[in-house]
């Protein structure tokens, strides 16, 4: 069947239509599932689903929980595949082993670069300065003379005739007789002239807060430690000596504890030595102390007590308590 000219063109043109159409249709649809293909790539790749069963998903809330609570840096957890998870375990603790070396390495360096006043020894050092005897340490026993018929029970105790050494020192004299076993009696030197405004206690601190300068005047021999104590302290004398031996009797040292009255502690400090379970000065540091305690006592009228006035003067001589849980210092 022939068409005219005209109805031929109309009918080639609209096949072309088509065509056209069906291409069009075809590249749109290639777009359409590329654009779907991408957006899933880009959705699965931040992270990695695993379907877990309950047990698997304990395993990784635990190791998660490890990892955090044992680093202080900010870590992103992410669900890891179980069969990743062993690898994962090994290089934690890699890295926390890692950290903890270069910890020692740190520690050991700012160990090195501290200067500290108080001076350890090392152990050849120790084996070297294991000498200090009963008779390199004298004993400066505070007591008053109210109490004395009691309190001199106390002394007697712990006291070793012939090898102990130490004074006693009162605030006036007392009766004693010869036989009794006891430390030499002194009186303690007049403290009037020093202010003292403390209404809750009494101006025998002064006194007593000098009694390791005042042994120290007498000028005995052969003298490594000063120990200080009240005259109803019980020193277990052996485990005094084994305790000063540790330490190099030529530096500088305040040795001692703090109360185990808590109360006590905050009242007055941490960082002071109880006179009550008594405490230690090596003899270059009372040396020391000596020439300057009256003008230190001067600038503490309101402290309580001796104990608090020895800890001032040793606050601005910069020697810091060495503390020895030995001494110790019961409150009531």
């Amino acid at each position: 069947m022939h068409y005219p000219s005209h109805q031929r063109m109309i009918h080639t043109g609209s096949r072309s239509i088509t065509t056209w159409l069906i291409l069009i249709t075809i590249v749109l649809y290639i777009l359409y599932s590329s654009n779907i293909l991408l957006f899933n790539n880009e959705q699965e790749c931040p992270t990695t689903t695993t379907t877990l069963d309950d047990t698997t998903q304990d395993d990784v809330h635990m190791t998660s929980y490890n990892i955090s609570s044992t680093s202080d840096k900010n870590i992103e957890h992410k669900v890891l595949p179980i069969e990743n998870k062993e690898q994962m375990q090994d290089e934690t603790e890699k890295e926390t082993e890692q950290e903890q070396d270069d910890f020692r390495e740190g520690e050991g360096e700012e160990q090195e670069n501290k200067s500290p006043i108080v001076v350890r020894l090392t152990p050849q050092q120790m084996a070297q300065r294991q000498d200090t005897q009963l008779k390199h340490i004298v004993f400066g026993i505070a007591a008053s003379s109210n109490l004395w018929n009691t309190r001199k029970e106390y002394i007697k105790i712990w006291w070793r005739p012939k090898q102990t050494r130490g004074v006693v020192w009162l605030d006036q004299r007392v009766s004693t007789r010869r036989d009794e076993g006891l430390p030499e009696i002194r009186i303690s030197g007049d403290t009037s002239r020093f202010r003292y405004t403390n209404r809750q206690g009494q101006r025998s601190a002064l006194r007593i807060s000098r009694v390791v300068t005042e042994t120290l005047k007498l000028g005995m021999k052969d003298v490594r430690w000063f120990v200080m104590g009240d005259d109803d302290t019980v020193f277990v004398v052996d485990n005094v000596v084994r305790i000063l031996s540790k330490y190099d009797h030529r530096h500088f040292y305040y040795v001692g504890s703090s109360s185990e009255s808590h109360v006590q502690n905050i009242h007055f400090s941490y960082a002071m030595a109880y006179g009550g379970g008594g405490f230690a000065i090596s003899y270059p540091l009372a040396v020391e102390l000596a020439t300057m305690q009256d003008r230190c006592i001067q600038r503490y009228p309101a402290l309580y007590g001796s104990d608090d006035r020895m800890q001032a003067c040793m606050a601005e001589l910069g020697v810091p308590l060495t503390k020895e849980a030995g001494f110790h210092q019961v409150n009531y």
